[in-house]
């Protein structure tokens, strides 16, 4: 009895396990591709394409053509270059009743796919009906000479146009042709053989590589002080004064003023994000809120921000007085002007010393190999091989802006396709994490691409990377570790929580719009979404009439079914919070575990020559004397203590961790 039960579960789990669909391979396989033609060594980088496979391509620019012969019955033509090899074909712009056409366009076919030996370049004149044929020239593929950076450009050259007869004709046309690699200097801009299934000039600039130039991003800081000699209509009464700024889209307000008279005061903070170049003003309206929906514009003043001060550090700034108009003319226009108005004082900066668009996150995205690096990464292609490109990431510029990375973080999307609403389709993410790779050792492996589903996580393919880290200065790189991973301003002046929350916000969005204005247009998924910062939870005195109300229910509820889901959808959110900070204590552990382990060997290397040395002083100076420094120390006067985090913080907080983890 016992065997056939036995015998009888073990047939379950065996149709069990033939139901369930099979295991995905999420692991990191590491592969050996031939880079660079073999020649990639230890040493620093040589060129933007040494870590790539080298793939040859077939380059042909077609210049101009002159004295093209007329075709139509007006003795006009509309010429235009037909460039066939074997079956793939690529064509120029056509131009109206012209005879000597300039084109300068570059076309590339990949040597892999080539299946005929002759290349011929045709000249045709387009037509309603047919296009009529006005000469070609002919190429032997095993007479192209080859090219290879950083050898010169090849110089074009003019060839005399024959008929189908191999006869002179009448009519000459400039072309270069030569075989090449990817690190063509023309290879960006050429029409590529592997896209001439897509259609249309957006689709080809859809899948050429482009560099999208982030817009510059500034804090505006607008310190509203107080009011002076306002004009309410009704003076029979105290006004209820606020002051409303915009920027774009923007908008913010300050408390109304306690001091209810003509008179009034603030000091105030609001905080704006503005990009350059500063297109819009910022408009500034004193308002008395006459009525609970009634408010009455007592003035106005519009700003140029061109004007404004700026400041890199905690200086002071100068306050102002500013004219409130009743009507503003912006744009240049001539103000009237008027013998008496309000006044209004504040004090207005554009702050460029803290860390814009990242903030909070940045916390877990900084490294110490910061520090004028260069980070070459190639990517070789999904499986059987979908694309190609390669580049080299400096860090050197954007560290002196405060706008480092520590972790490499590269998206793919499907641009050309997308869905019908417009949106580009997710593909996957890799993350690197800089601080834990070897200096000039080169990381050659296959990344899976995930995605995660309601259904659960799926996997969209593999991506080949090739990856190295390269390091200008080992010194400051080592003294990256004790810097803060904020600039200073965030320490000294630090932002509420609200405020980081609304400037990320708007950040984004700018961006967002600059980068849509690009061609070919970046769309809002193409940006970063950065988790939600952690909320306090709330204290007894300030709780929600409802909070109390669920504490004396009865068990079961009987309260309507809409307030309990409220009542469970709020219980989710302060179980995500708690977990958020189970995280961060887990997260202080893994860095400590990473410091014992080595998985940052620079980190570790640092602190085990720190504990050497602290041994020694510790073994030649008399305890007593080490717990009078101690206690000097922690006892020091507040003039002598910083703001800033303290070297063996900042150390500890660059220990890396699983917080990178993407799923």
């Amino acid at each position: 009895m016992v065997l056939a039960l036995r015998s009888e579960a073990l047939s379950i789990k065996e149709v069990d396990k033939m139901q369930r669909p099979p295991q995905e391979d999420f692991s990191l396989k590491e592969t050996n591709p031939h880079l660079g033609g073999g020649k990639v060594t230890g040493d620093k980088l040589t060129s933007t394409y040494d870590l790539v496979e080298q793939m040859q391509y077939l380059y042909v620019r077609v210049v101009k053509a002159k004295d093209l012969p007329g075709k139509d019955v007006t003795g006009s033509c509309d010429p235009y270059v037909e460039v066939r090899l074997g079956n793939y074909k690529g064509t120029t712009r056509h131009f109206e009743k012209k005879s000597n056409p300039e084109w300068n366009q570059v076309f590339a076919f990949s040597k892999d796919r080539i299946q005929a030996s002759i290349l011929e370049v045709n000249v045709k004149d387009k037509d309603v009906v047919k296009d009529d044929f006005i000469g070609r020239v002919v190429f032997d593929l095993n007479e192209i000479p080859k090219r290879v950076p950083p050898d010169s450009p090849l110089a074009p050259q003019w060839y005399r146009l024959e008929d189908r007869k191999n006869e002179k004709a009448k009519g000459e046309l400039m072309l270069a042709v030569w075989m090449g690699t990817q690190a063509d200097e023309a290879f960006p801009e050429a029409w590529h053989s592997d896209a001439a299934t897509v259609s249309g000039a957006d689709g080809l600039a859809n899948i050429r590589s482009k560099v999208y130039l982030s817009p510059k991003l500034w804090y505006l800081r607008v310190n509203v002080i107080e009011a002076q000699d306002l004009l309410p209509s009704d003076k029979s009464r105290f006004p209820e004064v606020y002051v409303k700024a915009i920027l774009g889209n923007q908008a913010l307000r300050t408390r109304v003023s306690m001091n209810k008279s003509i008179n009034p005061m603030w000091n105030e903070d609001l905080m704006f994000v503005a990009a350059e170049p500063f297109e819009e003003p910022l408009i500034l309206s004193v308002e008395d809120r006459v009525a609970p929906n009634k408010d009455e514009v007592l003035g106005r003043c519009a700003i140029p921000l061109q004007y404004v001060d700026r400041r890199l550090d905690h200086k002071p700034v100068n306050t102002r007085w500013y004219n409130l108009e009743k009507h503003v003319l912006i744009e240049g226009e001539k103000k009237k002007e008027v013998k008496f108005a309000s006044k209004i004082h504040m004090r207005i900066c554009l702050e460029g010393g803290y860390h814009v668009l990242d903030l909070i996150d940045s916390l877990q995205q900084r490294s110490p190999t910061d520090c004028e690096t260069v980070m070459e990464i190639q990517h070789r292609g999904f499986g059987a091989g979908g694309f190609e490109c390669a580049g080299a990431f400096s860090d050197e510029n954007e560290r002196r802006a405060g706008n480092d990375r520590c972790l490499l973080c590269r998206e793919i999307r499907d641009e050309v396709g997308g869905d019908k609403s417009g949106r580009d389709s997710r593909i996957g993410k890799v993350r690197i994490r800089l601080s834990t790779l070897e200096t000039d050792r080169v990381y050659t492996h296959s990344y899976p691409l995930l995605v995660l589903h309601p259904s659960g996580v799926k996997k969209m393919g593999e991506i080949h990377l090739a990856v190295r880290f390269t390091c200008s200065s080992l010194v400051n790189m080592m003294h990256m570790y004790s810097q803060p991973l904020l600039p200073k301003m965030h320490y000294i002046h630090p932002l509420t929580v609200s405020q980081l929350d609304s400037l990320r916000h708007q950040a984004t969005q700018i961006v967002s719009i600059r980068l849509s204005r690009a061609e070919p247009p970046l769309r809002k998924e193409m940006e970063a979404r950065h988790p939600p910062h952690m909320d306090t939870l709330s204290c007894a005195d300030n709780a929600h009439p409802d909070e109390l109300d669920e504490e004396f229910d009865t068990f079961p509820t009987s309260r309507p079914a809409d307030i309990v889901r409220m009542r469970y959808d709020r219980l989710r959110s302060i179980a995500g919070r708690i977990q958020t900070v189970v995280g961060d204590l887990a997260t202080q552990g893994e860095r400590l575990q990473s410091l014992l382990s080595w998985r940052d060997p620079r980190a570790t290397a640092l602190f085990v020559i720190f504990c050497l040395i602290a041994a020694i002083v510790l073994y030649v100076t008399p305890f007593q004397v080490v717990a009078l420094l101690t206690g000097f120390y922690v006892l020091r006067h507040p003039r002598f203590r910083y703001k800033l985090p303290s070297v063996p913080l900042n150390f500890f907080r660059r220990l890396p961790a699983r917080t990178d983890c993407m799923l």
